[in-house]
């Protein structure tokens, strides 16, 4: 049983999530709220059953489901452009062949409570493939991407809480990956270059979001 103030805490977190899911059905996403990260993987691998190919966007939320070993055994073609030993010119193709894969898996930056995906890309393949290509898209979204405010108040969040950990997080010589604060850089390996808001679903994409009550990604 959970202490009293966890409890409240949960019951809170509900509840903004499930307002998250109400406003992104008004503006015909599939919206699903999920009381676990394990009810967003079991969504996730029901809907992947048909799909030949999977790409996966980098998202940590996404990768703290560990679908990739299960979606492998299942014989799906995992399009994974963040692997080790992959050369440039491999991750471009790859990038690019998430741009037309059947299930696209990524997280996203921001959620506003009124409905909109708000995202930041350096190269922009991860935004473009939510908003046009892949037969499927499923957008994981933890509690902690949930922004009360306006489209400042999310980009706010994504400045301040997300990009200085990812540009620490993909060793890129940025002074947030040092100081862990933005100052609004022009370093030549900056991440914040790319721009997007989903405001309503894209009419020809089939775009699914996860709105978990868990704290999930950066």
């Amino acid at each position: 049983m959970l202490p009293r103030t966890l409890e409240l805490n949960a019951w809170t977190s509900e509840k903004r999530c499930r307002a998250a899911v109400a406003a992104l059905a008004k503006k015909r996403f599939t919206a699903l709220y999920c009381a676990t990260p394990q009810e967003a993987a079991d969504y996730i691998l029901q809907q992947a059953a048909t799909a030949r190919t999977v790409g996966f966007g980098g998202s940590l939320s996404v990768a703290d489901l560990k679908l990739a070993a299960t979606l492998a055994e299942q014989g799906k073609e995992l399009l994974n452009h963040g692997l080790p030993d992959l050369t440039p010119e491999q991750k471009r193709e790859t990038m690019c062949r998430q741009l037309t894969c059947d299930l696209f898996l990524t997280g996203t930056n921001a959620l506003t409570l009124d409905g909109c995906l708000v995202n930041i890309d350096g190269i922009g393949n991860r935004v473009a493939a939510m908003i046009y290509g892949p037969a499927k898209v499923i957008v994981v979204a933890g509690r902690n991407k949930l922004v009360d405010g306006d489209l400042a108040a999310a980009l706010r969040r994504v400045k301040e809480f997300a990009a200085p950990p990812n540009a620490m997080r993909l060793a890129k010589q940025t002074p947030c990956a040092t100081t862990g604060f933005c100052c609004d850089c022009d370093s030549p390996q900056r991440i914040c270059r790319v721009i997007t808001v989903i405001d309503s679903r894209p009419s020809l994409s089939d775009l699914h979001v996860l709105v978990v009550n868990a704290d999930m990604g950066l």
